[in-house]
């Protein structure tokens, strides 16, 4: 590896699809109106990213680039992939 080069870590979101953790600003429930709201902003910006693969979006994550990504995940298990601690794969929730 080249001197000051920095490694990028990417945490699965499901089905195969990667962000980059050092990116992420916040991981959310879907529920809330607020949130809702945002996601909308985003889709109408051209900023959504559906990582869903068509099912129910369990949690939103927020990027630095004000990109809104949508995952099947739960909160919980996106949480626990970005701080380290590997689950079992949990695309079957």
């Amino acid at each position: 590896m080249k001197k000051g080069a920095s490694i990028i870590r990417l945490i699965n979101i499901g089905f195969g699809n990667v962000v980059s953790a050092g990116r992420i600003i916040a991981i959310v429930t879907p529920g809330s109106s607020p949130i809702k709201r945002m996601r909308e902003e985003a889709r109408e910006r051209g900023k959504l990213v559906d990582a869903t693969e068509g099912r129910k979006t369990r949690a939103i994550i927020v990027m630095d680039s004000d990109h809104v990504v949508l995952s099947a995940l739960h909160v919980e298990t996106l949480t626990q992939r970005l701080s380290g601690e590997d689950t079992e794969d949990a695309e079957k929730d």
